[in-house]
């Protein structure tokens, strides 16, 4: 876990540094990584972590939900720095953030997923690893170190289930303690950026985005029993036959979770609810969690702002499994809303990724510690002494508009 005083003394580190002149190289400022990332990074590789679906309606409803509400401050409270560490699924955790899932991260950066998930571990902030990575899962179970990690499965069609059992049976064997299910992603969406540049990073002869299934040996097996020879003979038809798998275009059933509880023996949690139907049908599938997430606006265009259907969800299921949060998050006051609102664990997923684009290592931790930093000190200016549903809750917001 973290082995970091509490996050406010990064502004204070900041403060001592200015007196010596010495200005930091990142800047504080969460609304400009995007633009500074942009400088960056190539159009294609920036147009794929931007990018949102048809005219971006969901992801600018994203961003809006979070404008609907406002903090209410309580004042002669009397608390030292607040504590943010939570429960979920009966272990603790040092902050109620979590890196989301992002694949390819290579094209952001060389070090890609090792730099992202060695600095997570070293912050003691959740690293969720997609099965879209550029890095294997063992690989990024060995940057990672005592880290908390979590797995992030694109669910393969039920004619590959020993694929999928194959992946879980890694996951499991590398220290991963939590399986997230992506729910909303049995294919890409229709993604203009990615249209305009004709770029898909999961079709190209590499192995940006397909490296769980090049790692994985039952995949390799089927390949060579289907093609007689291995992946590294033909890259780009090994590269296609992965994106397949993992996105196979129709989705699995409610009846399908059965096979992921017999082979993953941890925590389960369903990432892309929406609705209070959804979200009772996953409690009577028996997982243990669930994510109010719309993929940040990446998938469907038109759709409503996760932050809107939060309340009624946690209101519907909060008391039978644990309600994540994401879409739209960009600052510490964000985090705080998300959290007030019901969700006991918020995941992160552009800012991070800018970060790396900007300065590897270096530019996650910038954003990583600004972001802890930044939650913090808004709950201790509130009055809010914790994150526990005791103090953080409904009562400390407003609805604005």
């Amino acid at each position: 876990m973290s082995t970091q005083p509490h996050p406010m003394t990064y502004s204070a580190e900041t403060f001592t540094a200015g007196l010596h002149d010495t200005k930091p190289s990142i800047t504080f400022d969460p609304l400009e990584w995007e633009s500074l990332a942009k400088q960056r990074l190539s159009a294609n590789s920036f147009g794929y972590v931007w990018g949102s679906a048809g005219t971006r309606q969901t992801d600018d409803n994203n961003r809006a939900a979070f404008k609907k509400w406002g903090i209410i401050p309580s004042r002669l409270v009397k608390a030292d720095f607040p504590s943010l560490k939570t429960t979920l699924f009966g272990d603790q955790y040092d902050y109620p953030i979590a890196l989301a899932p992002v694949g390819v991260q290579t094209i952001f950066h060389p070090e890609g997923e090792k730099a992202a998930s060695k600095v997570a571990g070293e912050q003691g902030v959740t690293y969720i690893l997609s099965t879209a990575t550029s890095t294997s899962i063992e690989n990024v179970a060995k940057a990672n170190g005592n880290g908390p990690r979590w797995y992030q499965l694109y669910w393969p069609s039920n004619e590959h289930n020993d694929i999928t059992a194959s992946l879980l049976k890694r996951a499991k064997e590398n220290g991963y303690k939590v399986l997230v299910v992506t729910l909303d992603t049995y294919m890409l969406g229709w993604r203009p950026s990615d249209l305009n540049n004709g770029y898909n990073p999961f079709l190209r002869n590499d192995n940006i985005g397909v490296e769980m299934g090049f790692s994985d040996p039952v995949f390799r097996k089927h390949f060579k029993a289907k093609h007689g020879a291995e992946i590294e003979d033909d890259v780009e038809k090994a590269a296609q036959e992965w994106a397949h798998t993992i996105f196979p275009g129709t989705s699995h059933g409610w009846e399908d979770v059965a096979f992921l509880k017999e082979h993953w023996d941890g925590p389960i949690v369903l990432k892309g609810i929406q609705t209070v139907a959804d979200a009772k049908r996953a409690v009577e599938a028996g997982v243990h969690g669930i994510v109010v997430s719309n993929h940040g606006g990446r998938q469907q265009d038109g759709g409503i702002g996760s932050l809107d259907v939060l309340p009624e969800i946690v209101d519907a299921v909060g008391e039978e499994l644990e309600v994540l949060f994401d879409s739209g998050v960009r600052c510490g006051a964000d985090i705080v809303k998300a959290l007030a609102l019901g969700a006991k664990m918020v995941l992160v997923g552009r800012p991070y990724v800018y970060g790396l684009a900007i300065g590897g290592q270096e530019g996650v931790r910038h954003v990583l510690r600004s972001l802890l930093g930044d939650l913090q000190l808004t709950l201790h200016l509130s009055g809010i002494p914790d994150v526990s549903r005791e103090k953080l809750n409904r009562d400390v917001l407003r609805r604005i508009s």
